[in-house]
């Protein structure tokens, strides 16, 4: 860091994470989900653990055509997944939600997912099949049951009214109906998403809460890691910009981890930081201008394509800073700094993924494991994999091998399946 001005050093070292600091948020994460599976202990953990009533997994020999309902973001996806054996097929078609049903009330949400719904199956030309559906519903939920799922609260910049403390599978069923154009049954809903979530596979003896079938030996729990460090856990490695990106973000105080990792709070932390460094004339000749005050402006794809420069190629670099913050003439050193400053929080996002994982391995404990990845930091920065894999060898117990492999639409497929699995489990015996 030969390049950066002596007073600015603080901020980059404040991003590090020493092995013996992972290993202290890692016994910390560990402690949290105990809380989270202890019955006595769950009301007031900030880490749910949720029990997500999964227990039957794919055999491989599912069959017929399943839907699934992926809900989690801006955009949500539809997909129609034909099972024959070993044999898969797949056809799927993203949906926008626009701002205003993200903030605005329960019935305009649910009323136009139903309509995207019954828009996909026509085209599926599907209207006469009776459907089991999967719904992956990728907020904080209590689940209940298999079919039965209580929103907590909302997070990723959602704030619809009205569906707080509400079962999303009966406020779907009930727009499903209304409309009264298509046949589905909702199968199952699971509230969970890998990213900036994690699930893993949990004994039932270890799940105090649970009060599904005790006879089976597993079920899945949706750990909801996000909200790990919303008591305080995790102020000893916060930054005074990841306090500025939280107190302005819609949910103040709340996923403090997922505000560390997600794609969707990265590229501000950088824009805020490179906001301090400009002010401390370390960029930009201490000219902050309109395009780098805009929040958000900055994005995680800006990031990626960031780190596609090789070292000491500054061509993405530059293109960003002239075209998109108007700031044509970046020196090399400067273009140097902000590189660094993308670098740092990729890394510390992955020293946190990779601490949450390497707790979950090795509480399955099984000697080898492989690990389903999604979200777009991990799918499209060149080094984040690596990186990842880097940070959790260390932390993972001798014995055990893991392979990190990418989940390509991985909670829609997943919800497909449990809807097969679930629909099987449902079907009279021959």
């Amino acid at each position: 860091m030969e390049f950066l001005p002596e007073k600015c050093k603080k901020h980059f070292n404040a991003l590090d994470i020493t092995e013996q600091t992972a290993r202290e948020i890692m016994k910390r994460f560990d402690n949290e989900i105990n809380l989270g599976l202890g019955a006595k202990t769950h009301k007031k953990a900030v880490v749910k653990c949720f029990p997500t009533y999964v227990q039957d997994l794919p055999t491989g020999q599912e069959k017929g055509k399943f839907l699934a309902l992926d809900l989690g973001g801006t955009n949500f996806r539809v997909l129609v997944v034909t099972l024959d054996g070993g044999n898969f097929d797949m056809q799927s078609k993203i949906y926008a939600i626009p701002q205003e049903i993200m903030k605005g009330a329960c019935n305009m949400l649910f009323d136009h997912i139903a309509s995207c719904l019954a828009d996909f199956i026509k085209e599926q030309a599907l209207e006469e099949t009776d459907l089991p559906l999967g719904f992956t519903f990728s907020f904080p939920l209590t689940q209940m049951g298999l079919t039965k799922g209580i929103l907590e609260r909302w997070n990723k910049g959602f704030n619809v009214s009205g569906v707080v403390g509400k079962d999303v599978v009966q406020l779907l069923e009930e727009a499903i109906r209304k409309r009264g154009d298509i046949k589905i049954q909702i199968t199952a809903v699971i509230g969970f998403i890998v990213g900036s979530n994690a699930c893993y596979v949990e004994k039932v003896e270890k799940v105090e809460l649970f009060d599904g079938d005790k006879s089976k030996p597993y079920v899945i729990i949706n750990t909801e890691s996000g909200a790990f460090g919303d008591d305080g856990k995790l102020n000893f490695i916060r930054t005074e910009f990841d306090k500025e990106v939280d107190k302005k973000s819609i949910n103040k105080g709340k996923q403090i981890n997922e505000k560390l990792v997600s794609g969707m709070y990265l590229g501000e932390l950088v824009r805020v930081t490179l906001c301090k460094l400009t002010k401390e004339k370390a960029l930009f000749g201490g000219k902050i201008n309109d395009k780098l005050k805009k929040k958000d402006l900055f994005t995680t794809v800006m990031i990626s394509e960031i780190a596609a420069d090789a070292a000491g190629i500054f061509d993405n670099t530059k293109k960003i800073l002239e075209e998109e913050f108007d700031y044509p003439n970046a020196t090399e050193n400067e273009c140097a700094i902000v590189q660094l400053v993308c670098e740092k929080y990729i890394q510390r996002a992955a020293h946190m993924c990779a601490i949450v994982l390497a707790s979950l391995i090795n509480r399955i404990g099984e000697s080898k494991i492989t690990v389903g990845v999604d979200g777009s930091v991990y799918r499209f920065h060149p080094q984040f994999h690596d990186l990842m894999v880097k940070f959790m060898t260390p932390l993972v117990n001798p014995g055990i091998e893991f392979d990190l492999m990418l989940s390509e639409d991985g909670s829609g497929r997943g919800a497909a399946l449990v809807a097969a699995t679930a629909a099987s489990a449902l079907a009279p015996s021959e």
